[in-house]
């Protein structure tokens, strides 16, 4: 059987980088189903994209499909055929829904009984009549977060589709999108390639793109803007910070990447610096370059996708750009410092933050009240003046022409802005710290001003939104409730910070008059959030549903039982604790009822008597070190129950024929049972 090679590239306006990674995973994807669907042989899929096509390159298809044999299971052999072996009605009509004669019908045995069957088969067609099919279902499954449609509206794709490759070792596959046809023909750069390249076999397709300055690879792209990097890293003694998504994103914004080096004035070092990466960055998708102090340098690393015959020419074009941008970020960084941050805390009093929920100014007046109730919970006295202060100017920064040009900087503004007022230094981190951390796995806050408002603001976020009935849904989130709990959990174990979450959270809810019912709902949530953490930190499933049952409200205790639990779980004693729980449980299940009182009298084996006396000695202990959170004490009183209690169902027979002894011990096992429930159900971790 011959192979040959398939090339397929579907040509496009640009389409935007955030589209491309996902994309190129769900090509390939359904390019090795519809392959495999269609019983076609290959040796390699691979899959490439620049901004203006995506190109699918097999290699080594077979020539035609395998053939396939396909059975169907029919009704019993006593339903096809009568006694006389004659096919009745329910034989023919399968027969005929199968396309077979019913004399074809097999007898197959499944599951000792016998069935009818029928077996087709059918022989593979030559891969070049099924590759339009295949190609065509491979374009209609891709999807995009936004489509567009344009001379069909019936078809839509990421960007208007504008001419389509098909070759199949020498020979042209006839695939139609978008009312554009397949060719021979594809197209290089847009500024440097040609508009109209003959490919007539897919060997000759590299070259030719290489040719006319397009790297269809993104890793070789990404390689090329990597190696620019450094050799200007070398030229200017310096280091360039590359962010991984920004470097993602200049890959997929070029066809044939050209990196170059440019300056801008130093006056403008002046402004915060993450103003002028978040610039560079966000806007022109630049690099800022720092000293070997780590230092920010006047510099930024770009990326173009035209190799000028004058790099000046471009690098000089960039300059004036960000120039640009840079006069409008230092403009509003001298403007801003105009009024006192008092006047722009008061400012919020105009500006919404929802409808029902009232203005900013609300919600911040709510965030220190309730900051300052957690400050004394805490009893965080040397705080209380830093945090009462950052609490009022904690969003003063949102009505900032910074903020408003860039959101991002939200925080971060508010840190600079109090530092240039004179505002004490502690006040101004806390202003950019109360929104650690923004995202899974950023810093959490260093100090507890920023922590304690930036708990206290989410808090008041999950009771006011629960309030109004907006509470996430499982494919939406709009006031981010999710990430709010989230970091509250991250916040509490960081630090550590030893809160009632229930109790900061029924804190918070009294602002707004919050019933039972969505109290509740409002715990259960936050319960949720903390048992996917603990499980994300490598707690198994069934500890921390133990833990849960015992001190879900407090997320720090959580963690740390959780933590004990699991470093005590390799120890003999555990899984004779654990063997003895369900057997305690299974017994009194089995019992339907036990006694409440135990008579000692009636304690006639040696090992009754001394689980029995071992509870009564323990139980007290037991009961302190859950109050007291002491966990390691806890496991220690555990270890010491765990061999008494083994050797009671070693020793005794609990289901004695004297119904009274009997009793006695279902009553033991009750009392066993009501210790181990003051931890939690350890029957979960058998």
């Amino acid at each position: 059987m011959s192979v040959k090679d398939l090339l397929f590239e579907i040509g496009t306006e640009e389409i935007p980088a955030r589209f491309m990674p996902k994309a190129l995973a769900d090509l390939s994807s359904y390019t090795e189903e519809e392959l495999l669907a269609a019983h076609i042989d290959y040796s390699e899929i691979k899959v490439e994209c620049t901004p203006r096509r995506f190109v699918i390159m097999v290699s080594d298809l077979s020539d035609s499909q395998k053939d396939s044999v396909e059975i169907s299971k029919g009704p019993l052999k006593s339903q096809a055929f009568d006694p006389e072996g004659r096919p009745t009605k329910a034989a023919e009509g399968f027969a005929r829904s199968r396309g077979v004669d019913v004399s074809d019908l097999k007898i197959q045995e499944i599951n000792g009984a016998e069935y009818v069957a029928a077996e087709k088969r059918e022989k593979g067609q030559a891969t070049g009549l099924v590759l339009p099919h295949i190609l065509d279902k491979i374009l209609k499954k891709l999807s995009f977060q936004k489509s567009m449609y344009w001379a069909d509206p019936s078809v839509r794709f990421a960007r208007p589709v504008r001419w389509i490759l098909a070759v199949y070792g020498d020979s042209l596959i006839d695939v139609e999108f978008g009312r554009v046809k397949s060719s021979f023909y594809t197209r290089g750069h847009r500024f440097m390639g040609s508009d109209s390249i003959l490919i007539k076999d897919t060997s000759e397709y590299r070259k030719a793109m290489r040719d006319n300055f397009v790297i269809t690879d993104p890793e070789e792209r990404k390689n090329m803007i990597l190696n620019g990097i450094a050799e200007i890293e070398k030229r200017l003694g310096a280091s360039v910070e590359v962010a991984p998504d920004l470097l993602e994103e200049n890959v997929h914004l070029n066809e044939y990447p050209v990196v170059f080096y440019g300056s801008f004035d130093k006056d403008f070092l002046d402004i915060p610096e993450e103003v002028l990466v978040l610039s560079m960055a966000k806007n022109q998708r630049y690099f800022p370059v720092r000293d070997d102090t780590g230092k920010l340098m006047a510099n930024f690393v770009g990326v173009s996708n035209n190799k000028a015959k004058d790099m000046n020419v471009v690098r000089e074009g960039n300059e004036r750009v960000l120039r640009a941008r840079l006069y409008d970020a230092a403009f509003f960084w001298k403007e801003d410092q105009q009024k006192s941050l008092d006047d722009l805390a008061d400012e919020l009093k105009s500006v919404t933050y929802q409808e029902q929920l009232g203005t900013v100014y609300d919600k911040v007046q709510r965030t220190k009240k309730l900051a300052l109730w957690l400050t004394d919970e805490l009893s965080l006295n040397d705080c209380r003046r830093t945090i009462e202060r950052a609490a009022v100017l904690a969003k003063a920064d949102l009505v900032t022409s910074m903020v408003y040009e860039f959101a991002e900087v939200q925080g971060v503004m508010g840190r600079e802005y109090a530092k240039k007022a004179g505002e004490p230094e502690e006040v101004a981190v806390a202003l950019y710290e109360q929104y650690l951390p923004r995202f899974a796995g950023d810093s959490i806050p260093s100090g507890l001003a920023g922590a304690i408002i930036g708990l206290a603001d989410r808090a008041d976020t999950l009771a006011a939104i629960y309030k109004i009935g907006l509470e996430p849904t499982s494919s939406q989130d709009p006031y981010g409730l999710r990430r709010a709990a989230r970091c509250i959990n991250e916040i509490i174990w960081g630090l550590p910070l030893d809160i009632d979450l229930y109790k900061l959270l029924e804190r918070s809810a009294s602002a707004f008059d919050i019933g039972t019912d969505i109290m509740d709902r409002i715990k259960a949530f936050v319960r949720l959030r903390l048992q996917v953490q603990l499980r994300e930190k490598g707690f198994r499933h069934e500890v921390v549903e133990l833990v849960l049952q015992t001190i879900s409200n407090r997320p720090l205790q959580a963690y740390r039982m959780a933590d004990t639990l699991e470093k005590r779980s390799d120890e003999v004693w555990f899984a004779d604790l654990i063997t003895a729980a369900v057997r305690v449980k299974n017994l009194l299940n089995k019992a339907g009822s036990a006694p409440d009182n135990i008579e000692i009298s009636k304690l006639v084996e040696p090992s009754e008597k001394e689980l029995y006396e071992k509870l009564m000695l323990l139980e007290g202990e037991a009961r302190d070190s859950v109050d007291k959170y002491d966990w390691e004490k806890l496991a220690s009183v555990l270890a010491e129950l765990a061999p008494v209690i083994a050797g009671f169902f070693n020793d005794v027979l609990v289901m004695d024929e004297d119904i009274s002894l009997r009793n006695n011990r279902l009553a033991l096992l009750k009392k066993c049972q009501d210790f181990f429930l003051l931890v939690g159900d350890f029957s979960l971790l058998k």
